[in-house]
């Protein structure tokens, strides 16, 4: 009888430890840093943050039951934020690189898309990737642009220009003679502000885009569970409907 007794205490104990254990690894809350000043991707207006990031993972958040909240912050600093924690991922159309693999998690790609040279309009010096020896070319400061550019100017014959935002109007103004960023945004960035700017040539480089996670248990769980949620958007039709809502084009594959 006490053997018995003892069994079932055990069991009980058992049982509970695995509920609890379960519990302490169901994620409810995700924080999702973006810059919020990138149009289309993640953008505000009428004070509301909105765009392609912001629906994506609004939806996720519902197919996994996740609250997620919004933290907005400057481009630069958005990887310090990961990596000290106080974000659990970047949403903000980031480029999938050697070295960032090397040091993150990285959930499936959800936008294929290519880097591109912008200037301003009628200036016909520059096509090419070649063309930008000698000149002034903007990027975004703590952008993945910066480091294309440098692999392909082993002689440093760019001068390569940082911003925090803005770079566009530096472009039209003359003050740099182009800038480059993914070619998705910078057709948006000319609809949306009427900029005298054009694209110049091809892009140069193809690039793919996903959402970073730390390498600790809780940033593999949530690549498991994120990469699930993509994978059923992506059968289902969810990923391509808000693409082309902010597109006008499936850019997801």
């Amino acid at each position: 009888m006490k053997n018995w007794i003892k069994t079932t205490i055990a069991t009980i104990a058992l049982s509970t430890a695995a509920i609890q254990a379960s519990a302490e690894t169901m994620i409810d809350e995700v924080k999702v840093g973006m810059s919020g000043r990138y149009f289309p991707f993640t953008f505000v207006e009428k004070d509301k943050l909105q765009g392609f990031e912001v629906d994506l993972w609004d939806e996720i958040g519902k197919r996994n039951g996740y609250q997620v909240e919004y933290v907005t912050a400057s481009f630069s600093g958005l990887f310090g934020l990961l990596e000290t924690g106080r974000i659990d991922t970047i949403s903000n159309q980031i480029t999938i690189t050697d070295a960032r693999k090397a040091k993150y998690l990285f959930a499936d790609p959800y936008v294929v898309d290519g880097a591109q040279i912008t200037v301003r309009k009628g200036n016909n010096t520059i096509q090419s990737i070649d063309d930008l020896a000698g000149k002034t070319v903007a990027v975004n400061l703590g952008s993945n642009f910066e480091q294309l550019l440098r692999q392909y100017d082993k002689d440093s014959q760019i001068n390569i220009k940082t911003y925090d935002t803005g770079i566009e109007h530096d472009v039209a103004l003359g003050r740099a003679d182009a800038f480059v960023m993914d070619r998705l945004s910078a057709l948006e960035l000319i609809k949306k502000t009427g900029l005298p700017l054009e694209l110049a040539g091809e892009p140069f480089e193809t690039i793919q885009n996903a959402w970073p996670f730390v390498n600790n248990a809780r940033g593999q769980q949530l690549q498991t569970e994120v990469n699930k949620a993509l994978g059923e958007m992506r059968a289902d039709g969810t990923l391509a409907t808000i693409s082309e809502k902010w597109f006008g084009a499936d850019i997801t594959h």
